[in-house]
């Protein structure tokens, strides 16, 4: 029998997003919400912080938390005791399960790797760092203001502070070959101690790179053909490695999974706390998409004099929550529930639609279960199109 509507979230469980907007440098190619500031208030942004995730708290009532998860911007820019604050307020405010994953995203700099043993004393217990390449020359290109030394050295601490850590690298980059890759990523699953987050160079609109190949530059990326035979070596080596993809673009050992991003790629809720954040609330027999004032000091404006950093809240439709449904499960290995799929959308996914999907291999279903095959999460894009189709 499938949840009701507004009880749907139970499924993949509750999470809370903090973003910290803040880097020390722009990187070329970032879409994301992130500012660099010479100066920061900290105290100012714990108030707002706290103020913040006591008025989620008071709307949702009590609901036990699964995951935490600090993203930016760069939050190991953040003071381990403002961390541990934030910890201590969101662990009053919220029935804690007794699993809670606590992450704090980190650039592997010196500076922010001689904080980790204060962020692990504060709460957190996993760390997610960017490391993005593992030569010095691709970090220069890539704007990264940390050399390959940094990075492995922060890799060692880290590893030996936390139980869990991830990493993440940038492929497909510019005159990259696939035996630079091949020797690159083997290097980096010596050094993982469980997670990896392996994302192909795009172009984002709107960022440093984008003007530069509009003016001409980035001559020398990857074609399709060959983008695609970049993410199937990767896909070899690192099931060879033990790490095999539970989503995509992310890999780990089994128990290392990120919980948090399966909170979202499983469709449950989450609040999202600071600039540009945005959440998934069910409140009543409503589920509210939510988002925040973008500019890191207008929205501290308006938490100070209003109450809150939103700008708006929108009740999905059920239909909208199918879709929404269907294109975060497919990103990962389980894939979604046909069942949990009609409840929202108040009708089954025809069948006219899966099986011509099925038999070109691009998608498995097993009962009520749908999931991608690598070859479809290859082509994920085309596939959700299909399923959609009118």
């Amino acid at each position: 029998m499938t949840q009701p509507v507004h009880d749907d979230w139970r499924a993949g469980g509750f999470g809370l997003y903090l973003h910290w907007p803040f880097c020390a440098a722009k990187c070329p190619y970032c879409d994301f919400n992130s500012h660099v500031s010479d100066r920061i208030d900290e105290r100012r942004w714990e108030r707002a912080y706290l103020s913040e995730i006591d008025r989620i708290g008071s709307q949702l009532g009590p609901r036990v938390l699964n995951t935490l998860y600090f993203g930016g911007g760069t939050p190991s820019l953040m003071s381990p005791e403002l961390v541990g604050r934030v910890i201590e307020a969101v662990r009053a405010t919220f029935p804690i399960a007794n699993d809670l994953e606590i992450t704090l995203e980190a650039n592997p700099g010196s500076v922010e790797a001689g904080r980790f043993r204060g962020y692990r004393d504060s709460g957190v217990d996993r760390v997610s760092l960017g490391v993005q390449a593992l030569d010095d020359d691709s970090l220069r290109r890539l704007g990264r203001i940390h050399s390959a030394g940094e990075a492995i050295q922060a890799l060692e601490i880290a590893n030996e502070t936390f139980d869990r850590v991830g990493f993440d690298l940038i492929y497909a980059r510019e005159g990259q070959t696939l035996a630079q890759w091949r020797a690159e990523l083997t290097r980096a699953l010596a050094l993982a101690q469980g997670h990896m987050s392996l994302y192909q160079l795009t172009i984002e609109p709107g960022t440093a790179f984008a003007r530069r190949e509009a003016a001409g530059g980035l001559r020398d990326l990857p074609d399709a053909d060959t983008a695609a035979e970049f993410y199937d070596l990767t896909q070899e080596l690192c099931d060879a490695a033990g790490l095999p993809a539970y989503e995509i673009s992310t890999h780990a050992a089994k128990g290392q999974e990120s919980r948090h991003n399966l909170v979202y790629w499983r469709y449950g809720d989450y609040a999202g706390i600071g600039p540009g954040a945005h959440g998934r609330l069910s409140c009543g027999s409503a589920r509210l998409a939510t988002q925040t004032l973008t500019e890191p000091e207008q929205w501290l404006r308006q938490v100070e004099l209003s109450g809150h950093g939103e700008t708006d809240r929108t009740a999905l439709a059920p239909t909208d929550q199918a879709v929404e449904y269907l294109l975060l499960g497919l990103r990962i290995c389980e894939g979604i529930d046909l069942e949990r799929f009609a409840g929202l959308a108040g009708e089954t996914l025809p069948d006219s639609r899966i099986d011509p999907l099925t038999e070109i291999g691009v998608l498995d279903r097993d009962g009520a279960s749908l999931r991608a095959t690598r070859i479809g999460r290859r082509v994920l894009n085309s596939v959700i199109a299909a399923l959609l189709a009118d």
